[in-house]
């Protein structure tokens, strides 16, 4: 056995002898590099949570190429996360950030199902958390940022009772508030439960289960929101705000930890390139060229989306050609920044002074509404939800339970859900907006918005529905809340297939311009937008998508721009936005108020039957051959639902009718007679076997085992013994059918002991 003395050493490998006991008289010699880093400056904080549970955040041991990394662990689930942030790009108009969250397999303890065996691309989970995570980050970056920045977030453990979207959110947060890249962090993020009327921080999985609220809320210092996103069996607007205040308050213990953890470990900050003095020469002259016109473009009421659209442009290349003239060594892209800019000022300015949008509403005006229902015959339902120019075509569509939506297995140990029989598909073609694309796989966003729509109908579906539900909702045209209208249309669809829904639902987007101070970070006037434009979200500060029925709220999503909104902004948001959903409500039961009572000729049927163990061989027929002819025949899918009970499901009346006859032709073929218990039969051999015998009580019976050890009061081995042959007949008792197997109970030998003669005597009769 070798023995040495371990130690560290900085940056350079040390040769070390090793005596191996076994060998005393040779030294053998071993090149070993050790850490370059005391403990590897590991470092951990603990954040002490109100359920008497720990999250822990550290850093110093793993990915330490990094920019900065950390890992959120919370029970037994772990989240290690990077961040990267190198390549300049010249392209100033948006941040370069890109967020990835990976599910191993390994973490929880399973290999992935697929053919290779390994982690393929992302899962629906993986990208929803992946956007809640950017969102929760991205509002922090400084303006003018043009990095390629990377956040992979990869989960190292999970232990089934703590999910691992909220621990990714704080070790982002933690990973770029320890590393060099410019972030005005870091935030915190807690999931905010509603049990039995008493707000719960971090419920388990099991506490989620009975919880009336699922939100997720990130939050800076100050109480500031940066992000939520929440669903909710239709709370009521006191109990939401509630759970929003509580959740903001307790995501400042986290930042407080975060800020310790960056003091002691914290690379210092890279400095941001302040914005050259060329640059706003540049801008006061496009200013100069460019702002009446706008002034009147944002003034014109006239305007639809498409006009004021190309009457921007149209200035806009105006402005470049102008300069063109005036500047041989002009930078097109800076002017293009410049303008932007410029319009975004004017756009913003003219709500402030004026109190009027650009297509003439006030602030907490909803757009015209037009709903129609019904659409095509074929459709098991429909709807066409227009509002302004924002337009989706929904329809429903019902199968069988066992098309619900089966999720992987290691996306169900991280979400909690095993299958979905309701899910919502949103599509958003490149048309929609006049624009031409390549159509292929669904995007982030698109899958993003489908997930926000679903989770607003949820609630008010019925929970033992006996179908499956698909929604889709295309959007043939948008002009912004193309998912709020997805919820609207998606409700009055579901009515229309007579999906027994609690009450229709409806959704709204919120808007938000502000006066944000850059130098003391406050928000010093502002004005909330009811029923947002697609032009308002480009030149506003939020979009916050809420969903819900006239009573309460279903989901919502707040996708924030600026660094963090005071809470008496949110809560004034939602209360405008629950007197918005009841005026929405109300133009949707013009056209349809509750769920249709006559159901649809092609609407599909479903029924439970009860089958006999005995006859449950002569029903499935060999291999299942009687189900496969029924399926090939009428359409209709027969499933085993639980012992003796079958599920028949049909895709419309006509073809359950024709499904029934044949079962009952079928079941009638196989009629057996009525055997009393206790009788005595008399039974005819038909082949002989090592166990005993086989034998019918009646020709139409199947043949049944009389087993050896109830041939004769002696033990035989071979019913050979007793002289037994085929064709010959002998008096048996009847014991009923075995509970289990559905077989006939024989007995032979009960008649041969004294007072069987008190038995009445049944003869079969051929």
């Amino acid at each position: 056995m070798a023995t040495f003395s371990s130690c560290r050493l900085l940056k350079h490998n040390k040769l070390i002898r090793i005596s191996d006991q076994n060998h005393w008289k040779k030294d053998y010699l071993s090149l070993i590099r050790f850490s370059t880093h005391k403990s590897f400056n590991e470092s951990e904080v603990v954040v002490p949570l109100p359920n008497g549970r720990n999250l822990r955040l550290s850093t110093g041991k793993y990915a330490r190429f990094a920019d900065g990394c950390a890992v959120a662990s919370l029970g037994d689930t772990s989240v290690m996360v990077t961040t990267v942030s190198k390549t300049y790009t010249s392209n100033t108009s948006f941040l370069p950030l890109v967020v990835d969250y990976k599910q191993k397999g390994a973490a929880a303890g399973r290999i992935p199902t697929n053919f290779l065996r390994r982690e393929l691309g992302p899962t629906e989970y993986e990208i929803l958390t992946s956007r809640l995570i950017d969102r929760s980050i991205r509002p922090l970056f400084p303006q003018g940022y043009s990095y390629e920045t990377q956040i992979m977030c990869n989960m190292l453990a999970i232990d089934g009772i703590n999910d691992p979207d909220v621990l990714s959110i704080n070790g982002a947060s933690a990973a770029l508030a320890l590393s060099d890249v410019p972030w005005n962090g870091p935030v915190g993020a807690v999931r905010v439960g509603l049990i039995d009327n008493e707000v719960i921080i971090n419920p388990t999985r099991r506490e989620m289960h009975q919880s009336l609220l699922n939100l997720i809320v990130s939050a800076t210092s100050q109480n500031l929101v940066i992000m939520m996103e929440a669903s909710a069996e239709n709370i009521l607007e006191q109990d939401l705000k509630k759970a929003i205040k509580l959740g903001v308050k307790e995501c400042q213990g986290i930042v407080t930890s975060i800020q310790q953890l960056q003091k002691g470990h914290g690379k210092p900050k890279r400095d941001v390139t302040p914005v050259p003095e060329s640059f706003q020469e540049l801008i006061d002259t496009v200013r100069s060229l460019s702002e009446m016109k706008l002034r009147e473009i944002f003034t014109d009421y006239k305007h639809d989306k498409i006009s004021r659209d190309t009457a921007v442009n149209n200035v806009r290349t105006d402005v470049m050609e102008s300069m063109k003239k005036s500047y041989s060594d002009l930078d097109l892209p800076m002017v293009v920044e410049a303008f932007g800019q410029i319009s975004k000022q004017i756009f913003r300015s003219l709500i402030f002074e004026n109190e009027i949008r650009c297509d003439g509403r006030k602030l907490e005006e909803i757009r015209d509404i037009t709903c129609e229902v019904n659409l095509y015959k074929p459709l098991h339902g429909s709807a066409l939800f227009q509002r302004g120019q924002t337009q989706v075509f929904c329809t429903v569509t019902l199968d069988s339970v066992e098309s619900a939506l089966k999720m992987d297995p290691i996306s169900m140990l991280a979400g909690g859900v095993k299958e979905k029989n309701f899910f919502l598909h949103y599509e958003f073609p490149p048309y929609a907006t006049n624009e031409t694309g390549r159509m292929g796989p669904i995007g982030r966003r698109e899958m993003g918005h489908g997930a926000l729509a679903e989770r607003g109908l949820r609630a008010v579906l019925p929970k033992d529905y006996p179908f499956t539900i698909r929604l889709t909702s295309e959007v043939l045209e948008s002009n912004g809340s193309s998912s709020m209208a997805s919820v609207c249309g998606g409700s009055m669809a579901l009515m229309d297939a007579g999906v027994p829904i609690s009450s229709a639902a409806a959704g709204v987007a919120m808007g938000l311009i502000t006066k944000y101070n850059e130098k003391s970070h406050q928000i010093e006037d502002y004005r909330i937008l009811t029923d947002l434009l697609g032009i308002e979200d480009y030149m506003g500060d939020m979009d916050f998508k809420v969903a819900g029925t006239k009573k309460g709220f279903t989901a919502l999503q707040a996708d924030i721009k600026i660094p963090g909104l005071p809470l008496k902004i949110v809560m004034e948001s939602i209360s405008r936005a629950l007197d918005a959903k009841s005026q929405i409500i109300n133009i949707m039961n013009t056209v349809i108020a509750k769920p249709r009572s006559e159901k649809k000729d092609n609407l599909p049927v479903t029924e439970d039957i009860e089958v006999p163990v005995h006859q449950r061989g002569k029903f499935l027929g060999v291999g299942g051959s009687n189900l496969k002819k029924i399926l090939v025949e009428t359409g209709v899918h027969i499933h085993p639902s639980d012992e003796n009970i079958y599920t028949i499901f049909a895709p419309n009346q006509a073809a359950m009718d024709e499904a029934k006859e044949m079962i009952q032709n079928l079941m009638s073929q196989s009629r057996e007679p009525t055997l009393d218990f206790g009788g005595i039969y008399t039974a005819k051999i038909v082949e002989i076997r090592e166990t005993g015998v086989m034998v019918t009580l009646y020709p139409t019976m199947n043949p049944t085992l009389l087993h050896n050890s109830q041939l004769d009061q002696r033990k035989i081995s071979h019913p050979s013994a007793l002289g037994l042959e085929v064709g010959q007949e002998l008096q048996v008792k009847y014991f009923g059918r075995d509970p289990v197997s559905g077989l006939i109970r024989l007995s032979r030998k009960v008649l041969q002991t004294p007072g069987n003669n008190i038995i009445k005597n049944f003869v079969s009769t051929s």
